[in-house]
Order: structure tokens, then sequence, then C-alpha cells
């Protein structure tokens, strides 16, 4: 099979589309057809050299896809050969074949293409582990989401909103503001010129966010618990801006505040099957009766990834890239 290798960690000309050996099913695993994947900012990471797979991984990029069964391996059922599913990864996407373990697998939604499917197992299970079962956000509170516009802020954007809370967001443009308006932001702060910190205490009275779901980490920690409601919980899930902070934990203590910091890739089999079957049960009616969608930027074949890492890197999408398998 064809796969997006990296021989050599580096810029987006790292990205190499090979022939590589097909993957082997162990014990509980299905293969599956790649149709579509999609391009993620742990992706980046990985070419750059900066973030391994875990061990036992595929090598290759790619944190989601949507395709076809072709194979049923030991120890799987309720799945069979010519099922479409979507799939979280740990790796292993950018490819025309890839082995997923059954736990980690969704069914296509009804009314959705392999293209669309493709952009959701990653954003809506890092949304609804972070935001509703380590969050616990709840109808009437504010959310705030650091870098609205992304495959994880538009995401989150409507499944926030689903549930009957308030949104607002950061971004760096206008046109990037008017998708999240679009999407039901009901807060609209441009990170380049205005302070977030005050306008979320405008926009609640004084309060604060309830929840907010950060990408950037360092650079925006102390900014951060100052922008937390009381009994806030400040849900980190990037690291754009920075490893270590200084936490004022006299401020965090005096909101009752909490912090938490979460990666999906390096779960557990089990952790990530019960994130997965929690987005099924609570997550796919909402996409199902449209209420709730994937935002693609552009489509893209994959091998030409190097193009949707330029993408990425520039910032210049809003919602997701998909890559797709001829």
């Amino acid at each position: 099979m064809r796969a997006i290798t990296i021989p050599e960690p580096g810029g987006p000309e790292a990205l190499v589309w090979a022939e590589v050996p097909a993957p082997q099913l162990s014990e509980g695993e299905v293969l599956v057809r790649v149709a579509a994947s999609a391009a993620n900012r742990a992706d980046v990471m990985q070419r750059q050299g900066f973030y391994d797979p875990p061990p036992g991984a595929s090598p290759y990029p790619g944190l989601e896809c949507a395709g076809t069964i072709t194979e049923v391996g030991p120890g799987v059922s309720g799945w069979a050969v010519g099922d479409e599913v979507c799939a979280l990864l740990a790796g292993g996407g950018y490819a025309e074949q890839v082995a997923v373990p059954a736990g980690q697998l969704l069914p296509l939604p009804k009314g959705l293409d392999v293209t669309q499917a493709a952009a959701l197992p990653e954003v809506t299970c890092t949304v609804w582990s972070n935001v509703f079962m380590v969050a616990h956000l709840r109808p009437g509170e504010t959310l705030l989401i650091h870098g609205g516009s992304s495959g994880i802020g538009t995401m989150a954007i409507q499944l926030a909103k689903a549930v009957g809370a308030k949104v607002a967001v950061t971004a760096g443009s206008a046109e990037k503001l008017e998708s999240c308006r679009e999407l039901g932001a009901d807060v609209l702060i441009n990170y380049r010129e205005q302070d977030f910190v005050e306008e979320i205490r405008k926009a609640t009275d004084g309060r604060g966010a309830d929840v907010i779901l950060d990408i950037i980490g360092a650079k925006y920690l102390d900014a951060n618990v100052k922008a937390l409601a009381t009994n806030g919980r400040l849900a980190i899930i990037g690291l754009q801006g920075g490893r270590k902070g200084e936490l004022n934990l006299g401020a965090l203590l005096a909101k009752r505040g909490a912090v938490t910091a979460t990666s999906l890739r390096g779960r557990p089999l089990e952790e990530k099957a019960a994130i997965v079957a929690a987005v099924r049960e609570h997550v796919w009616p909402l996409v199902e009766n449209g209420q709730v969608r994937p935002i693609v930027d552009r489509t893209l074949p994959m091998a030409d990834a190097a193009e949707a890492h330029r993408v990425l890197e520039e910032s210049s999408h809003i919602g997701k890239v998909v890559l797709t398998v001829d």
C-alpha cells in the first residue's frame, strides 16, 4: 500500500507518499480501506520531530480517517466487512489502509459522505471528552473557546450551543470571527485587538467563563485564570503558546477553580473506547439530525499532504483540512 512517510523530520516537504508494507491485524482490530483522513496540528508536530507516535502505533501520521472495513480481526464483534466507518487513530490515517482497534470505530453518520466524516473523530472526541466529560459544561454556563475557527473550535461552538451554553470565542480576524458567529458563537473577541479577559468579563456581567477550552498553554495561563468564573474549569488541550508558565495558585484558590490538561492520542485503548462510545451516544444523533456538522475548509489529495500542512501552519483555514485517497 501507499502511505505518507517521514524519512527525516522537517518542513512540509518532509512528507513523502511512498510504498510501505500493509498493516497486520492484531486481536480486536479491523482493517479499514481509507477514503479520507484529516490534517491535525499533532501531525505537524510529528512531521517536525516533536511528537512521536505512542508505542505500538503506526509510524505514519493521521489521527482519524473514514472508509470501509475490508477485514475483521480475531475477537471483534459488531462490525463486518463492507461497513462504512470513521475512526479515531493513534496514527496511520495518511495511508491507503489502517488497522483500527474496534473500540475506536464509529459508523458513518447518516447524511454524510466519507470526506465529511473524516473530519469528525478527532474533534468530536477531543471536545466531548474535555468540555463535557472532564469540565462538565452545563446548560446556561459560558464556554470560552480559544481558536474558535479551528477544527476543534468550530465543533466546540456547535456542541456547546446544542446543550444550551453561551459561547465566547477568540480568533485573529474578522472573517474567522464571522464564521464563528454563523455557527452560533455569542461573544466574538479578536485576540489581536482586544483583551479577552476584559471582554469575557463584560459579556458575563463580571462573572467570567465557567469553562475555558485552551489550545495555547503557557502564554495564556495567567490570563485564563483571571478570565475564569468562580468554580470555573480551565481545560488545556494544546501548547501552541509554550509548555511552562507561572500559575497564580492564590487566584485559582480564590475562585475555587480547576485546571486540567489532557491529550487523546496516548490514552489507553479502554479510555479511548469509552470516549468514542460517549461520542456515539451523545454527538452522533446531533450530527445525523443536522444540528451539528463538520466544517471542512478544503479537500486535497493525500499525495498533497505537504500543502495541507502549509495551510495549517499559516492558520489560513476555517475548520478542517481533509485529505482524500483516490
